[in-house]
């Protein structure tokens, strides 16, 4: 298959993930609002995904793939196997560890994190008691990271892709009977809930499982042991631990400075799922699909496909993300009224969420382009300078959030965060360029530049169109009449996007179907 063809595959997929993840995000907005038990749950979630995302994600899609496709090109599927079954060992001793510790001193470990909540104790131990239920749901979700990475290089990714959808499904299915009950306590429905996420992850955890045994790869977990390609791992994988999970990093950091202020979590948490949907169908699916794709070619020596395997990835990532952040800028409002204003969720609490969203939006592009970028360091096996550069910008978002947290509130650490992932994208970008491992041609630079400006004239008259209908979109209109606008200016959108992006020949869209179709 081709790279563009593997990327749709797992973008519809991640869509579908989404998808169910709106239905469930909605449903908890209703039951939970921007409850105190809802700033508990956001706080308490974040933690194992932090840490997925730091030794699951960061390390096994960043140090492991590259070194596991080389395994696999050169010495052959046995050879790959025993790599895998070494390193997971090590992954599996360490997530134990980490998960014990967590157990037994969740409380001074909350403090640290949500400071914050140390003056409201009834939150502060919601807090703790919900995110000791959901931890282990780390275990699950490591496993299921690390055997997702083997399938993907192996060029299966349906499984791991899909996987995510039963989270989403499982969640759904104890918060619809929580939505008609409506019970009195916002934390016993944050208890069931917790209950339901650690559920999904083992839901995930065996459909990943099955799908592996089904390739005949199973790695054999044992005693951890140290030697030479072990080492070289930990060489690779701990600037990577750093390195990939740079986005949580940032949110736990606006999560700690974001819990002196009450609903300050919540928001965030809302706002930052919204725009997780493009940026997981446009960055995730392409950084799962590129990673693997680039340390094949540059494995066996064929740097030329390799620079056109990143520069197709960028401008499919540009021609994706640029419009869905102008989209999400000019329809902030009526997307978070649509999707969340009922039950506990007023008003003001969607114009606070469209407020937070508007300044993740603006970095959405940036967030994509280092899913695109990272890539083309780590499939060389270099992950301390994509480590340096995620330093820098952890410590950007740190200064800036704690500047405008006093002023702007939950809007200061979306705007921290963005600014952050646009230092993070530039530097990746300029140091790749300097090291002759990626350039674009003036015809390509040109037609980045038309769909930026494109972009922006779309989200601007999505923004005009939805200011004449507002009527229509207001709080008091029916909730279809409010879909349905919302859903005719979303298409109006797409259709202009799209058909001015082909007239300007910035990507024709009869050469987009042909790459789609195109195996090789």
């Amino acid at each position: 298959m081709s790279l563009y063809r593997n990327f749709i595959n797992v973008g519809v997929l991640t869509l579908g993930s989404r998808v169910f993840g709106f239905a469930r995000d909605a449903l908890m907005a209703a039951v939970l609002g921007t409850s105190p038990a809802a700033d508990a749950f956001a706080a308490a979630f974040r933690f194992p995904n932090l840490f997925r995302r730091l030794f699951a994600e960061g390390a096994f899609n960043t140090a492991f793939v590259p070194m596991f496709s080389t395994a696999l090109e050169r010495d052959g599927a046995e050879s790959a196997k025993l790599l895998a079954a070494k390193i997971m060992s090590w992954l599996v001793t360490a997530i134990l560890i980490i998960t014990i510790l967590f157990e037994i001193f969740m409380p001074q470990i909350t403090v640290f994190f949500v400071p914050g909540f140390v003056d409201d104790p009834q939150k502060f131990e919601l807090t703790v008691f919900l995110t000791r239920i959901m931890f282990p749901y780390l275990a699950c979700m490591s496993l299921m990271a690390a055997y997702g990475a083997i399938l993907n290089t192996l060029g299966r990714f349906f499984a791991a892709a899909f996987a995510p959808i039963l989270l989403n499904i499982v969640n759904i299915a104890a918060l619809v009977p929580l939505a008609i009950i409506a019970l009195d306590n916002p934390a016993d429905t944050a208890f069931w809930v917790a209950i339901a996420t650690m559920l999904g992850g083992i839901a995930q955890l065996m459909l990943v499982y099955w799908a592996i045994r089904r390739a005949g790869f199973v790695p054999r977990i044992g005693l951890p042991r140290f030697d030479p390609e072990v080492r070289r791992f930990w060489v690779l994988a701990i600037p990577a631990i750093l390195t990939g999970g740079i986005t949580q990093i940032n949110i736990i950091v606006g999560t700690t400075i974001a819990s002196g202020a009450s609903g300050a979590i919540a928001i965030l948490g809302l706002a930052d799922r919204l725009y997780q949907l493009p940026l997981g169908i446009v960055g995730i699916a392409i950084g799962t699909v590129l990673l693997p794709e680039l340390s094949r070619h540059i494995g066996a020596g064929r740097d030329k496909e390799a620079r056109t395997s990143q520069s197709q990835s960028l401008l499919l990532s540009m021609l994706l993300s640029m419009p869905a952040a102008t989209a999400l800028v000019g329809l902030a409002t009526p997307i978070v009224r649509v999707l969340y204003e009922r039950g506990l969720f007023s008003p003001a609490d969607t114009i606070a969420v469209s407020q937070a969203l508007i300044g993740f939006a603006i970095g959405l592009p940036a967030y994509v382009l280092i899913r695109v970028l990272q890539p083309g360091y780590f499939s060389r096996k270099d992950t301390m300078t994509p480590t340096i550069f995620a330093g820098i910008s952890v410590v950007a978002n740190i200064g800036l959030s704690l500047w405008l947290f006093p002023s702007l509130t939950y809007v200061g650490i979306a705007l921290a965060t963005t600014i952050a992932a646009w230092l993070n994208a530039v530097l990746l970008g300029v140091f790749l360029a300097i090291r002759g491992h990626f350039a674009l041609t003036r015809d390509e630079w040109r037609n980045h530049l038309k769909i930026i400006l494109i972009s922006l004239l779309m989200g601007g008259v999505l923004y005009l169109f939805a200011l004449r209908g507002a009527h229509l979109l207001a709080t008091g209109s029916p909730i279809y009449i409010q879909a349905s606008v919302l859903a005719a200016l979303v298409v109006f959108g797409m259709a202009l996007y799209f058909t001015l992006i082909h007239i300007s020949g910035a990507q024709p869209l009869g050469m987009l179907l042909k790459r789609l179709r195109r195996a090789g």
